[in-house]
């Protein structure tokens, strides 16, 4: 290669920015005493063609190092070394015989990081030479970008949130196995994934939501399989080392930068079909571990910055992410870091929003404390111009023990919503059959005002889920009563065992036909709550076609078929399938299920309330006699409501009892149309709009036990 030249550089966009004439980079780092920046021809190099030692006078502006390459071009691949003190009691870890990764680095070539460290660097920094850390073939290089691509007009979608449907999966796992009947090199790829996108069009979803995507490494976890001796991996993908970069693995194209071509074209492709893009989204810790961990980028550069560390013990990390370390968000220069990168991929990867996990991190003091009276991160992402319209959904806690349901910190009340999981717990307790839990599901039913309406938010705050990655799948939730971790390698120990499911009689798989009826009976009934909620429905990718983990509850190490889909299940249980999009459908079709405010109880117009509660006989219930029973109806007369729409009866019986219940009455001589009962087998289970069935005129109805039916005025 030809001899490269180098200039002063600017200070100008942080990482590594492609002009006519080569690539300024700049990064930062307070105290380092010499920045090097390392340039490799391919990337299985075991050492740099090319180095340059920045120099403090003329390659320094502030506390920004920066250089220009003249001659350089995209796909050019780089990584750095910073020299300074070495002191961890000061919070200082500088080491200048470990190559760092750019923090702002858009795109990383193949490879582990954490197999080089184990094989490279696992002695640590005592009795180190450099001669003994320059093997770096498996090591991954940060790649130069070029942010062009032709979006043919694309822009995020920006849905309402009332409107809606949101569908959590795995990027790899939605198309990895064999099942999907994809090529191998585009099977678990953004590629692959785009060839499943007519499935989620007809589903009726609106929105996907991506388990991490940012470049993560596979290879960091150390535990094996006791069963079968497979190593095993991070799957899940919650240890970030690329805040800014797509993972490269989950690319078909494996030419640098590939990862941000193909993931674009999926968006694109996602945007065309009418379908948002929500990234899960782990600023709350990254994958350098605790003091004992390692060093890829932030711990090298400015480790006192980037980390919250205890004042008087800076060797050490607070750890409320449960990961071994803290991001220290509320540190200016890091919230200005976290900020460009949800920026980068809303304006040049046109992502529609982020759910943030442990979201409340983003609100502790850069001591580790819950900020209560002052401007923290959380605000300034709520009131960033740029992501003005991007959905912010927060996991509102975290593993220090700050829960912050209803009342995550905001900015702007209404621009962040919450994770509810009083939604999922109080909805289990009442589906599983649990006494005296009518009155819980109720308040969840109507919005969670207890949550959110004192803080004049709105109903769309709540997102209601049943299940989610974490945790049991919905026909686990109904086949288990107990978590079945043990090929984690952790003697199962991993996982809540605080699931509040039930197996029916019989632990797992069985072939009792009336137990599985009774099963499907109970799953039917969770979808139907999860459809007409008043807040935002999210689904976990699968449950729609009965996916199954064999009872493992914290799957994050199995990338295989345990966590892929088996696509054969959307025919083995097309009836399902079909239940479920036929709740989306309803969902959509009536604006009674779509609400922003809480309900009242008797309209301003009328003294008619817009929803009204029932017993088993049409009377208003005693809440204290309510064990297993619900019935609600909504109202939909435009003299009560702002909307204009049917009225809709929904009753649950949870008994082991069949019951008679009594139908509420109907003005303007309208008629009740059956539009579901989760007792009937498909396709009667659920009607095609236009073709509900009309009931008797006795105002009697037969709910058998463990089944949910719905109805609607005509």
């Amino acid at each position: 290669m030809d001899e490269l030249k180098a200039g002063c550089g600017r200070p100008m966009s942080p990482g590594a920015v492609i002009t006519d004439s080569g690539v300024n980079f700049s990064i930062y780092s307070a105290d380092a005493s010499k920045i090097t920046l390392c340039l490799f021809e391919r990337d299985d190099s075991e050492l740099p063609f090319c180095t340059f030692d920045l120099d403090s006078e003329k390659n320094r502006t502030g506390n920004i190092w920066h250089i220009f390459v003249y001659g350089l071009k995209e796909g050019a691949l780089y990584l750095y070394k910073a020299d300074g003190e070495y002191n961890p009691p000061k919070g200082l870890r500088y080491n200048y015989h470990k190559y760092l990764f750019d923090p702002y680095a858009k795109a990383f070539t193949k490879g582990s990081v954490f197999r080089s460290y184990n094989n490279l660097m696992k002695s640590g920094l005592a009795g180190v030479q450099e001669g003994e850390l320059i093997n770096l073939s498996d090591f991954p290089k940060c790649v130069v970008t070029d942010d062009s691509f032709d979006w043919e007009g694309d822009r995020p979608l920006n849905y309402p949130l009332e409107k809606c449907i949101i569908y959590e999966t795995h990027l790899k796992g939605f198309t990895a196995s064999k099942s999907s009947e994809l090529e191998p090199a585009v099977a678990g790829t953004y590629a692959g994934f785009t060839k499943k996108i007519d499935y989620l069009k007809k589903l009726g979803i609106t929105s996907v939501e991506l388990l991490p995507v940012f470049e993560f490494d596979e290879n960091e976890n150390g535990n094996v399989n006791p069963k079968t001796g497979e190593s095993l991996v991070n799957y899940w993908g919650y240890s970030t080392i690329g805040f800014f970069a797509p993972k490269t693995s989950y690319a078909s194209d494996k030419s640098p930068g590939g990862s941000v071509r193909e993931f674009k074209q999926m968006v694109k492709e996602l945007h065309k079909a009418g379908i948002e893009v929500i990234l899960d989204v782990v600023y709350n810790h990254t994958a350098e571990g605790n003091e004992h961990g390692y060093t890829f980028e932030w711990r090298g550069l400015q480790n006192d910055v980037y980390y919250q560390l205890p004042v008087n013990e800076k060797q050490y990390y607070m750890n409320f992410s449960g990961c071994g370390n803290t991001f220290n968000c509320n540190n200016p220069i890091v919230s200005d870091f976290i900020l460009s990168s949800l920026r980068y991929w809303v304006l040049e990867m046109h992502v529609d929003g982020f759910r943030f996990d442990l979201a409340s991190i983003l609100t502790r003091a850069q001591n580790g404390a819950p900020i209560n009276d002052m401007p923290c991160l959380t605000e300034a992402i709520s009131l960033d111009p740029v992501l003005a319209h991007t959905k912010i959904i927060a996991e509102p806690w975290d593993c220090g023990g700050l829960y912050q349901l209803g009342g995550f910190p905001a900015g702007d009340k209404n621009r962040w919503s919450e994770w509810n999981g009083r939604f999922r717990d109080d909805i289990r307790r009442f589906i599983r059959g649990d006494e005296d839990t009518a009155t819980a599901a109720a308040t969840r039913v109507a919005g969670s005002s207890d949550c959110y309406n004192h803080s004049g938010k709105k109903v769309t705050a709540s997102i209601n889920f049943i299940t989610a990655h974490d945790g049991f799948t919905l026909n686990d939730l109904v086949s288990y009563n107990y978590k079945h971790n043990e090929e984690n390698g952790e003697d199962n120990r991993d996982g809540s065992d605080d699931n509040l499911s039930y197996n029916h009689g019989f632990e797992g798989e069985c072939s009792n036909s009336k137990i599985n009826a009774l099963r499907l009976r109970k799953i039917k009934n969770f979808l139907i709550y999860l459809f007409v909620s008043q807040g935002v429905p999210m689904m976990l990718g699968g449950d729609e076609m009965l996916r199954t983990q064999n009872g493992n509850n914290n799957a994050y190490c199995q990338d295989n078929d345990l966590s892929w889909i088996d696509w054969g299940l959307v025919q083995k249980n097309a009836g399902l399938v079909r239940f479920t999009s036929g709740l989306i459908k309803l969902r959509k079709a009536h604006e009674i299920f779509t609400r922003t405010r809480f309900f009242l109880g008797s309209s301003d117009k009328g003294t008619i309330p817009e929803i009204n509660w029932y017993d088993m006989n049409a009377k208003n219930p005693d809440w204290s006699k309510q064990k297993r029973f619900l019935a609600f109806k909504l109202n939909g007369n435009p003299s009560v409501n702002d909307i204009h729409d049917n009225d809709f009866y929904i009753a649950t019986n949870t008994d082991i009892y069949d019951l008679t219940i009594t139908l509420p009455s109907l003005a303007d001589d309208k008629k009740w149309y059956l539009v579901a009962d989760s007792s009937f087998e498909s396709p009667e289970d659920i009607m095609d709009e236009g073709q509900e069935e009309l009931l008797n005129e006795q105002r009697r109805y037969v709910l058998i036990s463990g089944a949910t039916v719905i109805l609607m005025s005509k």
